[in-house]
């Protein structure tokens, strides 16, 4: 896998090396609060979750750590293509770091895979990432109660779609480099 660069940011390739940084943001409840599983308690859950995203497969996965002035920030990418997932450890948000991320592995998805479309499956109280998304061009495509369990709290979905543009630059034109 290539890493991606945008003006504040480095998207790599998964390590083991990340299993620390990583844990902070996992198991932050405020980062995990829209998150698909409660906050990670101890390392072990954390571990797994990154030995996961090591060895996912790279026909399947375009997954990347985020960088920024070389701290470990969180993840942002696509686990199972073609749909999107991103976090960020909250002391980041607020910044435009996840769009600028987002960006950038939006374009090298369209520019790598013949994926016609990128999904996406929010909490409809993450307003924040609904937010990026729309900026990114995201529409939604539908609703649904009770899709998730997390904890003892089902959850609902939000369910949103970016359908590949007819130029090879990302949504915005602001694409990550390749190198």
């Amino acid at each position: 896998m290539t890493e991606l660069h945008t003006p504040r940011l480095r998207l790599r390739p998964a390590r083991q090396g990340d299993l620390a940084a990583l844990h902070a943001v996992l198991s932050d409840a405020r980062a995990m609060r829209c998150w698909s599983t409660p906050p990670h308690d101890n390392l072990e859950i954390t571990q797994a979750w990154l030995r996961g995203m090591i060895s996912a497969p790279p026909e399947t996965s375009h997954d990347f750590i985020v960088e920024h002035q070389g701290q470990v920030i969180g993840k942002a990418g696509f686990y199972q293509l073609p749909e999107i997932g991103f976090i960020l450890h909250p002391d980041y948000w607020g910044r435009g770091l996840a769009r600028e991320a987002l960006e950038a592995v939006i374009a090298s998805a369209f520019a790598n895979y013949p994926i016609p479309k990128i999904i996406a499956d929010v909490d409809p109280r993450n307003t924040g990432s609904l937010a990026v998304l729309a900026r990114l061009g995201f529409t939604e495509t539908g609703r649904a109660e009770k899709t998730f369990l997390l904890g003892d709290i089902w959850c609902d979905s939000v369910y949103l779609a970016l359908e590949r543009p007819l130029t090879s630059s990302s949504p915005s034109g602001l694409g990550g480099e390749a190198r």
